[in-house]
């Protein structure tokens, strides 16, 4: 893959050859970008019992739901230091040029045999209601398991962000966009699947057209993603994510040093009923 490149965690920086691959494709994939002793230090606070409390469902129109917990702040626990560390923060801000601030954090989870599948869509054809009046925003997936086809990893047409927002219309618990165009699009841009190692992660311009299948193997799909906007493309109206709030970056270090599990009160976990644009509900936990 013409945009995959290799974390190296003695001196990552976004190459001119990264920046140009972005530009492109609306992605770069990078493997190996959190260690195995980070995804494991991460999990051990996602799976925590406090945590999966705040997790809820979002229909999938045909039965099933995929699972997400939300939080607008990052805080000062384990997933914080994450969202907060130079290596996400730095890399989303070369690849937008310009500062960004932290728009909203989630953990995307499929159970298995019964995750439900996320609608073909645009981030920013949520985030455009919200009053962000430019698409200068990005999303980091980042694997917490191992994602592949049989559970529903990630698909994606590259390159689609250059088509512009697409309109959207609601189905079941989501947003769903224009699927007449979507067949003309992909006529001219092949299907890919984000098939991921745990840590690998996926940054992502928010136009870029997504999906993903329903999770009907054995196995657990879990994906850890943050989402930023830039400084200057502050929302217009308040809404159920932050306006602009400066980010207090953290060494890269601070992720497996952190011991706190996690911060509740400084996270600001979206309750139900808040968010318009994705109509969540309650799951077993």
């Amino acid at each position: 893959m013409e945009y995959e490149y290799k974390f190296t965690p003695d001196g990552f920086t976004v190459t001119e050859d990264m920046k140009a691959k972005f530009d492109e494709n609306g992605c770069i994939l990078v493997r190996n970008f959190l260690s195995k002793e980070e995804v494991n230090h991460v999990m051990t606070s996602l799976e925590s019992k406090e945590f999966r409390t705040y997790m809820y469902g979002v229909d999938d129109g045909e039965g099933r739901k995929a699972h997400m917990n939300v939080w607008n702040q990052p805080g000062d626990d384990i997933t914080g230091m994450l969202g907060r560390c130079e290596k996400v923060v730095n890399t989303c801000e070369q690849l937008m040029g310009g500062e960004v601030y932290h728009y909203h954090s989630k953990l995307m989870g499929k159970p298995p045999r019964e995750g439900g599948r996320h609608l073909w869509h645009q981030d920013y054809g949520y985030w455009y209601e919200n009053g962000c009046l430019y698409p200068n925003m990005i999303t980091v997936f980042m694997a917490m398991d191992k994602c592949e086809k049989a559970n529903g990893c990630l698909q994606y047409l590259p390159g689609s962000q250059k088509c512009g927002r697409i309109e959207h219309h609601r189905l079941g618990g989501q947003f769903e966009a224009d699927t007449e165009r979507i067949k003309e699009i992909q006529k001219q841009i092949p299907l890919q699947y984000a098939e991921l190692e745990e840590g690998d992660a996926l940054f992502m311009h928010c136009n870029v057209l997504h999906c993903s299948s329903a999770n009907l193997s054995d196995k657990r799909r879990w994906a850890l993603l943050c989402c930023y906007n830039r400084a200057d493309n502050n929302p217009v109206k308040e809404h159920h994510h932050p306006l602009y709030t400066p980010l207090k970056k953290v060494k890269d270090s601070e992720i497996l040093a952190c011991k706190k599990m996690i911060d509740v009160e400084g996270k600001a976990f979206m309750p139900l009923g808040v968010d318009k644009t994705s109509l969540l509900q309650k799951v077993e936990n």
